[in-house]
């Protein structure tokens, strides 16, 4: 166990598993001290916990190490059409809407010639 670089002779103490306790480790070939990174499916608060770099919202509405697109992208779960929402985010179709006036938002279907999000 360690506490700073310096006490280390790898000048490398870094957390190196989910407990937070840090640990004399070797650097890498291009001499960085590069601490452990959380796999897919952990939960997660920032983008740089992560193994993959991708901290996102899932299906369960929380965040959690997911793995990137074939583009490199990270983005995050959103809703399928019909379910609850708040904000347009929330949802696949990036379309959340009241369907009646004074009901819940749901998220919609965007509609019309140039696709834009109005009431069905």
């Amino acid at each position: 166990p360690c506490q700073e670089h310096l006490e280390c002779q790898s000048r490398c103490c870094v957390t190196n598993s989910l407990s937070p306790q840090k640990f004399c480790t070797p650097q890498t070939i291009f001499l960085r001290c590069l601490p452990w990174r959380k796999p897919l499916g952990y939960s997660c608060l920032e983008h740089k916990e992560c193994h993959s770099s991708c901290c996102a919202m899932t299906e369960n509405a929380r965040r959690s190490c997911t793995s990137r697109t074939i583009f490199l992208q990270c983005i995050p779960w959103r809703k399928p059409d019909m379910d609850f929402c708040s904000h347009h985010d929330d949802c696949n179709s990036r379309c959340c809407i009241r369907l009646v006036e004074g009901g819940h938002y749901r998220c919609v279907q965007q509609s019309g010639l140039i696709r834009q999000c109005l009431p069905l």
